[in-house]
């Protein structure tokens, strides 16, 4: 079961986090351990919320809480909270693309349709694009959704606004001047290699560059959760939810 439901030195760094649970006249009013734990198996998975083993209770009650959570933010406060202290030695830039399963499609269109829940088509197919902020052992600091086709460097400014690393370690699809005027406001290093087309071609730390493959490896890991590694979600909150819960986890190990 490692993997699919929280430690007791894991629950015990985000139990303060988590809401419900106070007790009332008749015992407690949710069990959020056991809760988290539903959402572990759903992400490791990749099933149905109708297929929820039985243990974890009723899964129109868990499908209804998570909702909630997605709604009121409270996963992306559990990130903030177990994310508080990055290594800003150096972070990487990087996006992947994640395939979307059909049922993914059909987005109700007071929610803005499929093009308002990052969801499009690119050269891999119908897809959804993660792009994230890793700090220097591979942690996700910060990240976005985007459609399949979106080009890495549309966020890469927002990914990092803020992040006051000393070196920024990104790919040639990252170099672009307006990301690197950024990175020195911010008293950063950019590390990105030249494009070719480049009329000057700029010099950078070769030996450092080498790290960046702790974001690809941040990729691999995250990929291990099924609801990731093929979207199913219409709506890019929930899906994105999922992406969140194992980011925290990834804090967690």
């Amino acid at each position: 079961m490692e993997g699919e439901v929280l430690r007791d030195d894991q629950w015990a760094r985000i139990e303060p986090f988590v809401p419900g649970g106070r007790k009332g006249k008749r015992g407690p009013r949710s069990n959020g351990r056991l809760f988290v734990d539903a959402l572990l198996w759903m992400a490791r998975s990749g099933g149905r919320w109708r297929d929820l083993p039985e243990r974890f209770g009723p899964y129109q009650t868990a499908k209804r809480r998570y909702y909630r959570w997605i709604e009121r933010g409270v996963l992306d406060r559990l990130f903030e909270a177990v994310a508080a202290e990055p290594d800003l030695e150096w972070v990487m830039l990087d996006a992947t693309v994640i395939r979307a399963h059909a049922q993914a499609a059909g987005a109700p269109q007071k929610k803005g349709g499929q093009d308002a829940q990052a969801l499009g088509r690119s050269r891999g197919g119908f897809g959804t694009k993660i792009h994230v902020c890793v700090d220097a052992l591979g942690l996700p600091v910060r990240m976005m959704l985007g459609p399949g086709q979106q080009n890495d460097m549309a966020p890469a400014c927002d990914l990092i606004d803020g992040v006051a690393a000393e070196y920024v370690l990104a790919d040639k699809a990252y170099d672009a001047s307006r990301l690197n005027q950024k990175i020195i406001e911010q008293g950063g290093d950019p590390v990105v290699p030249p494009r070719r087309n480049r009329k000057r071609l700029h010099a950078y730390d070769a030996a450092l560059y080498k790290e960046r493959n702790r974001v690809e490896r941040f990729f691999s890991r995250i990929k291990h959760f099924r609801r990731i590694a093929t979207r199913y979600d219409k709506l890019a909150s929930t899906f994105m939810g999922f992406v969140t819960l194992a980011a925290i986890m990834l804090w967690l190990k």
